[in-house]
């Protein structure tokens, strides 16, 4: 008995060890313990596998698409730069990575100045009615210093000289003129430089098959409609007319409706001026998707876009000048864009309607009120600070100068169409004829002041607006003028003189049928 209870009490407990417990309820064949206490380390080591596989497969579709993009941006800037037909792909690609490094980044044109301007062009396209005739005009204007942006439309009826020749034609004419006579854009960028009084720095032209697939391709733009549109005329396939319709309020609109509601204008109050405001709306409404993260990020949908834009834009922008946009892009005030179009439509338009005869035919054109583009080049050289212009006719309303008018000029109409321009479009409220003066051989228009410089923005506003001198030189018909000053008018008016203002509404109503329009020499 003290045996047996010996070899009890010193007995181990069978499942003390692990060994124990394993030898119990495992099978003692040796691989299946090597196997079952060894598997987590092989798990860890092909999951480790598996990850670095993932990550070199997203490396190597990464650097592929990224050079499969690259090259297709070199052969889109190939293809849209008409400064970059003679280079090669692998030159554009070279002047975009170039670009892309700080250091390098090339000085924009106008940037050093602090201001850039690009004209904006948009043409119907190969195979349509009137292909190469611009009806979307406008200037966009960046301020490099305060980091602002400005559109400035202009219409396309304006009439207006083919820069460096003797013909005048709609301004919507001369980037057309350009393509027939091998020089492109050059006509439509010195003429619209002459009219504004800006350098342009470079162009865009971009037909109605590009806007409509690009604006599919960042699916589809926000805008907000002021008022319904119901428009049974709209231009159709093959010269026919169809209705377009969009009701007020806000909507996302797809390519094909975004162009109708930019090109629509028989149910507008404002006409064409209308229409270029709604462009203008349009693109401030694409401009977030145009450099979003998710149209980058999308590799389809960038493809089509690079596909699109080489399809349907020339540019004289260069590759190497690409990321200096973008940077001004990234750093711009693009949430508050100043929007400026140049009409007829209100009293205080600086232009008119007018008309002239093309092919024998009377043809109505805008022009401007005063005769020359000085009003068009003081709102295109404020456009970023239009209270200086409205601080203007406050001060010339409150100097209340006294002018007294003498014709010398050999046109007997000429008085009363300055009387109205002063009155009316200059705000000098104190305005009379003499009508002693009876000299028609006077060539050249001056202005006397007899105040010794007290009415300085009256004074100011007539020289400018009119386009004539001040001349101090006196004779016994002015000093027996009893007002601040004397405007004498000469023969050189002949802008104002020749230009009858026609009627706004029979303007409208002409416009379909003004479609294409003769170049007129003079």
């Amino acid at each position: 008995m003290d045996i047996v209870k010996r070899k009890k009490t010193q007995s181990p407990n069978p499942y003390s060890s692990y060994d124990s417990f394993v030898r119990e309820n495992v099978s003692l064949n040796p691989r299946t313990i090597e196997t079952r206490t060894t598997a987590p380390k092989k798990r860890t080591r092909s999951s480790k596998k598996l990850l670095w596989i993932v990550i070199i497969t997203l490396a190597i579709l990464v650097f592929s698409l990224g050079s499969y993009f690259v090259l297709r941006i070199g052969f889109v800037g190939k293809k849209i730069s008409v400064d970059n037909e003679n280079s090669s792909v692998l030159d554009n690609v070279g002047s975009l990575f170039s670009s892309l490094i700080p250091s390098n980044r090339k000085m924009l044109h106008g940037e050093e100045e602090g201001r850039i301007n690009i004209l904006l062009l948009g043409k119907a396209g190969e195979g349509k009615p009137g292909e190469n005739l611009t009806d979307t005009i406008m200037i966009m204007s960046i301020d490099t210093k305060n980091k602002k942006i400005a559109l400035l439309s202009l219409p396309r009826d304006f009439y207006a000289n083919i820069s460096g020749t003797s013909y005048y034609t709609k301004i919507n004419s001369i980037y057309q003129y350009g393509i027939k006579s091998k020089v492109e854009a050059e006509p439509i960028k010195k003429t619209v430089e002459e009219i504004t009084g800006l350098p342009i720095h470079y162009f865009m032209i971009l037909n109605f098959d590009g806007f409509k697939k690009i604006i599919d391709d960042f699916d589809g733009v926000n805008v907000t409609v002021e008022r319904d549109i119901y428009d049974s005329t709209y231009p159709g396939p093959n010269y026919s007319y169809e209705t377009f319709e969009l009701k007020k309020g806000t909507h996302l609109l797809n390519g094909e409706t975004a162009l109708k509601y930019v090109r629509e204008r028989h149910d507008d109050p404002e006409g064409d001026f209308g229409r270029a405001k709604r462009q203008q709306q349009v693109m401030q409404s694409a401009k977030n998707k145009v450099f979003s993260l998710k149209t980058f990020l999308n590799p389809i949908a960038l493809n089509k876009i690079l596909t699109d834009l080489g399809d349907n834009i020339k540019t004289d922008i260069g590759m190497d000048e690409i990321e200096g946009f973008i940077d001004l892009s990234q750093k711009c005030d693009t949430q508050n864009i100043t929007n400026v179009v140049v009409d007829a439509w209100k009293k205080d338009s600086i232009l008119k309607v007018s008309h002239v005869f093309a092919g024998g035919v009377q043809a109505f054109v805008l022009v401007p009120r005063v005769g020359n583009y000085s009003e068009i080049q003081e709102l295109s050289s404020s456009v970023f600070d239009l209270d200086s212009i409205r601080r203007r006719k406050v001060e010339i309303e409150n100097e209340s100068a006294s002018v007294i008018i003498l014709n010398q000029s050999k046109y007997s109409n000429l008085t009363p169409k300055i009387k109205d321009i002063l009155e009316n479009k200059l705000g000098v409220k104190n305005v009379k004829i003499d009508y002693s003066a009876k000299s028609n051989s006077l060539e050249k228009s001056f202005v006397y002041d007899k105040t010794n410089g007290q009415k300085i923005f009256t004074l100011d506003e007539i020289i400018k607006k009119l386009g004539i001198e001040l001349n101090n030189n006196t004779n016994d018909i002015i000093e027996k003028q009893k007002s601040d000053l004397v405007l004498v008018l000469g023969n050189d008016l002949t802008n104002i003189e020749s230009f009858e203002e026609g009627d706004v509404e029979e303007f409208r109503k002409a416009e379909d049928k003004q479609e294409y329009f003769e170049i007129i020499k003079k």
